[in-house]
């Protein structure tokens, strides 16, 4: 395809652009109305970008706390500070300054000052060159946390407590020797050093808990030489403690035995104060028994007094009782009697009154009195009495005959039941 210049060929140039126009103006509303959108669209996505990348900037200043440190935080534009000591915390450039500090206690070494070929080795008085083995325990204090974050050094045990050990230790080393550093003032040294330390730790904010001293580091001709007169001196130390020992024990049985003596003559007063004193108690307390005693007595005596009264009242009344008793007895029997008497006046009066009655009847009857002879003489002889007029119709039935029947035989008033044998 040939290539068609513009410029040399004006004519198709012109003819052209009225074709152009069209396409353009075609083209041109769509792309009019996508570019609005596109600016309609960019604010939010630009605010979104700055969101994340504001987020991604947050997580990159988010601080995660190690274990047995803690972080105190002081805000730049209020001066306030906090101490975090748990879970992350943020730092923000700018707005927070903040330092990590230990949250436990710091256990230090001063290793420079361990030896004795050290540039940092003691001088005792001999002018001899030891090393020390010193261990410490510090804290820091709670309270000084905010101003300790300012002003402590990166390395609190190097460059803070070491230098004021050795100053401690150079003055106290320089006053005493080998020996006694090795065995008599040891201890005595390092209380020194533990109290002066301990002051000047507090005012730069630390908290000295412990201090302890190790080994003593000598030069090799020194040591053999000390060992030696170390042996000599402890042998004779020894020798010496035996014999303190010794007169402290003989001191001691001495103490004892006056101890035992005094406490034997302290018990006997004692006992004699005791025994006194339990002999007033008994005088006071008889004092007291004593009429209890008596009216114990009055009492028991009162008792017994109307326990006698009792019985006696109860004597009188069991014999009034049995008098009462044979009184009622005695009338009970003469009621008795006067009652027999009666039944028998009345028996009598009966029995008269029936004889009465007898006589009569044997007055109006005379036969009566034959019966009566009859039945004395003999009881197989049975003999019926009738009235007047019976004897006939007594006779008939005896007989069996009809009553009313006619007979013969005279009628006789006594006739004898049965033949006499």
């Amino acid at each position: 395809m040939p290539d068609t210049d513009t410029t040399s060929d004006p004519a198709p140039a012109a003819t052209a652009a009225p074709r152009i126009t069209p396409l353009v103006s075609a083209f041109a509303g769509p792309a009019h109305t996508a570019m609005r959108q596109l600016r309609r669209a960019a604010v939010p996505l630009a605010a979104l970008v700055a969101l994340g990348g504001t987020a991604l900037w947050l997580s990159h200043q988010r601080l995660a706390l190690p274990t047995g440190e803690q972080l105190v935080r002081t805000n730049t534009l209020t001066g306030t500070t906090v101490v975090l000591q748990d879970g992350p915390a943020w730092v923000l450039p700018g707005l927070h300054r903040a330092r990590l500090l230990p949250a436990r206690d710091l256990q230090l070494r001063a290793n420079r000052l361990a030896r004795h070929d050290s540039p940092q080795a003691l001088q005792t008085v001999e002018g001899l060159s030891i090393g020390l083995e010193v261990t410490l325990r510090v804290a820091l204090d709670a309270q000084r946390l905010p101003a300790l974050a300012r002003a402590l050094p990166e390395d609190i045990g190097r460059d803070l407590v070491e230098p004021q050990l050795a100053g401690i230790l150079y003055q106290q080393v320089s006053q005493r020797t080998v020996r006694e550093l090795f065995s008599t003032q040891r201890a005595e040294v390092q209380r020194q050093v533990e109290q002066a330390l301990r002051q000047r730790l507090a005012a730069d904010g630390l908290v000295l808990k412990d201090l302890q001293f190790g080994a003593v580091d000598l030069p090799p001709e020194y040591r053999r030489g000390l060992d030696a007169l170390l042996n000599e001196g402890l042998a004779s130390d020894k020798m010496r403690f035996t014999l303190e020992l010794r007169e402290k024990q003989v001191r001691e049985t001495a103490l004892k035995a006056s101890a035992e003596r005094e406490r034997r003559e302290i018990d006997a007063d004692a006992a004699a104060r005791e025994q006194v004193i339990a002999a007033r108690a008994q005088e006071q307390a008889m004092q007291h028994v004593l009429p209890f005693k008596r009216r114990q007595i009055e009492q028991r005596q009162l008792e017994a007094e109307a326990e006698r009264q009792a019985r006696i009242k109860l004597a009188e009344g069991a014999a009034q009782a049995r008098r009462i008793e044979a009184d009622g007895e005695a009338a009970a029997r003469q009621k008795l009697a006067d009652a027999e008497a009666y039944r028998m006046a009345q028996l009598g009066q009966v029995a008269a009154a029936q004889m009465a009655r007898e006589g009569q009847l044997i007055s109006r009857h005379p036969l009566l009195v034959q019966k009566a002879l009859v039945d004395k003489l003999s009881d197989k002889v049975q003999v019926i009495v009738a009235p007047p007029g019976m004897p006939g119709q007594l006779f008939a039935h005896l007989s069996g005959s009809t009553p009313g029947a006619p007979t013969d035989q005279p009628a006789d008033p006594v006739a004898p039941a049965a033949d006499e044998e």
